[in-house]
Parts: C-alpha cells; sequence; structure tokens
C-alpha cells in the first residue's frame, strides 16, 4: 500500500514538473534522473534492511527452539547465553565461561 500511496505522490509531482515549471526539456530530464536515483537508493537501502533484519529474526527463532547458532566466530546456545529481547543481544550467563559476554543477534549468521 506504501509502494501504491509513493507512485501516486511520485506521479502528481511529475505532472506538476511538465505544466507548472519553466524548466526547458534538458532540465526537466535530469531532475526525474535525480528524484529517481534518489528513489530507487531508498528502495535498495530499505530492502537491505528487512533482509537484514529477517536474518537477525531467524537466528533468534533458532536460538528459541534451542539449537546452537554461530554469532563473531563464537557458538551461541540456552545453556551458556540469555537473549535480552529489548535489544536482541546475547548475554552470557553466571558460572559459565562467556560470563557477563554480550554478542548482538545481528552479528549471528
Amino acid at each position: 500500500m506504501t509502494y501504491i500511496f509513493g507512485l501516486v505522490i511520485i506521479g502528481l509531482f511529475f505532472l506538476a514538473l511538465h505544466y507548472f515549471t519553466e524548466f526547458d526539456h534538458m532540465q526537466k530530464i535530469y531532475i526525474v534522473i535525480i528524484v529517481l536515483s534518489i528513489l530507487s537508493v531508498a528502495v535498495m537501502y530499505n530492502e537491505y534492511n528487512k533482509q537484514e533484519n529477517q536474518k537477525m529474526l531467524d537466528a533468534v527463532l533458532k536460538y528459541k527452539q534451542g539449537q546452537t547458532i554461530k554469532c563473531d566466530g563464537k557458538d551461541v546456545n540456552s545453556t551458556h547465553y540469555t537473549l535480552s529481547i529489548g535489544t536482541y543481544t546475547f548475554i552470557g550467563r553466571k558460572n559459565t565461561p562467556n560470563y557477563s559476554e554480550m554478542i548482538s543477534a545481528s552479528t549471528c549468521q
């Protein structure tokens, strides 16, 4: 729905550019290229963030299922680490070699 709304706004922008400006043809082409470049970079950045977030949530799901996951070159499991839900950080449990060690879930594979 957001993309449809965005396309409508872009369409209105291009209509206003076409009918209500005094730019010549080449200036309008440059403006269109710049606007489309900015929008394509924004969409690519959004997709990248979505993929990274999904990767992190998959690692958290595996942890909750009792599997061992690899984070920053270390094995993380529920016997040695607890999960802080608010920050998605694994914190080493007391009486383990990893006591008070903090590993972000975004670094997991």
